[in-house]
């Protein structure tokens, strides 16, 4: 089975799942400390997110965007994101089925750390990126408490006979992230996502998940970004390439 069948069938399974804890605590955390990046570079925009899932970021984004559309390999996960409405297509981000230089933000939360061909997907990224458009892509840090962690507890079950370790990851360090912007493409900033927290559990206590919830949107462009469980690559694709 293909590297992208495989990812397929793991978010099919997943998509039942996927929402259970979404929402509240520390997943609502994470979502609102992304939607503060991007927010203010789709307002008014043409967005695409790439690896879209049940359309939960989207759904924040259309809110926003002059016109928002998401692409994902999952029909599972799509399911959902077509009952709340949203503008959505079967796809990959190694092909993504729109027009070269349809968009003027292209962004990805989640999904990059799990293609094994990152090149591909990046050029095919900044493909459908508009000349002067921005791309916000989001990667997982080995150089962070999270990593820490899930080196500790090992992979954890998404759903009925599947773990974490059933899909391909990826960890790329600030350093690994400037070197994977394809020609064309300038790396501007980082923001990390998730810097303190040593664990996700710990979001459920009430004065501890007030105080980091303060704590992590802080974090979130200081110098201690570099240490995210989650690093915001946002990059511009420049006019003439």
């Amino acid at each position: 089975m293909s590297d992208e069948k495989q990812n397929q069938a793991y978010y099919d399974d997943f998509s039942g799942w996927y929402e259970r804890e979404r929402g509240v605590g520390y997943h609502r955390l994470i979502d609102d400390l992304e939607m503060s990046v991007i927010e203010p570079l789709c307002t008014g925009a043409t967005v695409l997110e790439v690896g879209c899932g049940t359309g939960l970021i989207l759904g924040r984004l259309a809110q926003h965007a002059k016109q928002a559309v998401g692409v994902d390999l999952s029909p599972g996960m799509l399911r959902r994101a077509h009952e709340r409405g949203l503008h959505v297509t079967i796809g990959s981000a190694t092909q993504i089925p729109f027009a070269t230089n349809s968009f003027d933000v292209v962004c990805s939360f989640k999904v990059l750390a799990h293609i094994p061909d990152i090149a591909g997907a990046m050029a095919e990224i900044a493909r459908v990126t508009r000349p002067g458009g921005t791309m916000v892509l989001e990667f997982y840090n080995p150089w962070s408490l999270r990593y820490a962690a899930k080196r500790i507890a090992g992979p954890q079950p998404i759903s009925n006979g599947r773990t974490e370790a059933d899909v391909y990851t990826r960890w790329d360090s600030p350093r690994a992230i400037a070197r994977l912007m394809p020609n064309g493409v300038e790396l501007e900033t980082l923001r990390g996502v998730r810097v303190v927290t040593p664990a996700a559990f710990v979001h459920r206590l009430p004065v501890v998940r007030e105080v980091l919830a303060v704590a992590e949107h802080s974090a979130l462009a200081s110098p201690l970004r570099y240490f995210g469980g989650f690093l915001i690559a946002i990059a511009k694709k420049r006019h003439g390439d």
